[in-house]
């Protein structure tokens, strides 16, 4: 498929798309920020596809949407449409090394077996109560806010936990009307909540010293390697694209950091 956006801002538009509302606030959001493209090779930007079989394909539709400020170092939304097989908003916020600030996450997955659905401050280096309980003070009241009302996800796995703050939102729904009315208004509302509490942090964030962004960047690089390595979305994204493209997609977009801060 060859592109027809010519770089990482345009919009991405999938028709009846679910997660579509909750990108174009992401985007208003961001633009207080003065964002400019962010590099994305352009094999990258958008990408079709085919799954199901033979008699019945589905079309798969994957685009991503990017972009960088003086703070943050790459937004970037992978966005996924397959109709009935899956539809994804992937939305991972990372921060300049010379700030610090916590990851912002949103994986907002539907597949046939329901909806997976999570939002998290992710803590480049949980262990650090100087990087961590300024950001969990104030979140942790959010969460204790939307918790109640999405029914929990469900145990993570003991290796995940360190790249997971204590008011990580995470919830499993059943596919039908009720929990789409859940969507469009309940978690619409904590993902905006989760937002506007990142946009806070960054927008007072100060530089810091050199030693201290040396910290952070390896923090970022621990984060960076075990999300590009157990990446969830590897399987279905080989299934819709092929391996060799899926790979190239996680460590050159998805997870480029170590492209821009080689070790």
């Amino acid at each position: 498929m060859t592109s027809s956006r010519s770089n990482s801002l345009e919009p991405v538009n999938f028709s009846n798309w679910r997660w579509q509302p909750f990108l174009e606030h992401a985007v208003k959001v961001l633009q207080q920020f003065n964002p400019i493209a962010y590099p994305i090779p352009q094999q990258f930007l958008e990408q079709a596809g085919a799954t199901g079989s033979k008699a019945q394909p589905v079309a798969v539709h994957t685009a991503t949407w990017a972009c960088q400020t003086e703070k943050l170092r790459q937004v970037r939304a992978a966005c996924v449409e397959a109709g009935a097989a899956a539809s994804v908003l992937n939305l991972v916020i990372n921060p300049s090394c010379r700030y610090d600030l916590p990851f912002f996450g949103a994986d907002l997955v539907t597949l046939p077996s329901g909806h997976l659905l999570a939002l998290d401050l992710q803590p480049v280096d949980r262990g650090d109560p100087l990087h961590t309980q300024p950001v969990w003070n104030r979140l942790l009241p959010i969460f204790e806010r939307w918790k109640p009302l999405l029914p929990h996800g469900g145990p993570i796995p003991t290796e995940a936990e360190p790249y997971f703050s204590p008011a990580f939102l995470w919830a499993r729904l059943p596919l039908g009307e009720s929990s789409d009315e859940l969507i469009k208004s309940t978690l619409f509302d904590a993902f905006a909540e989760y937002l506007n509490l990142y946009v806070d942090l960054v927008r007072e964030a100060q530089p810091v010293a050199e030693e201290r962004s040396r910290f952070l960047l390896d923090g970022q690089r621990r984060y960076t390697h075990y999300r590009a390595e157990k990446d969830p979305a590897r399987g279905m994204l080989s299934r819709f694209h092929g391996a060799e493209w899926t790979e190239a997609y996680i460590h050159e977009v998805l997870f480029d950091l170590d492209l821009h801060y080689p070790a």
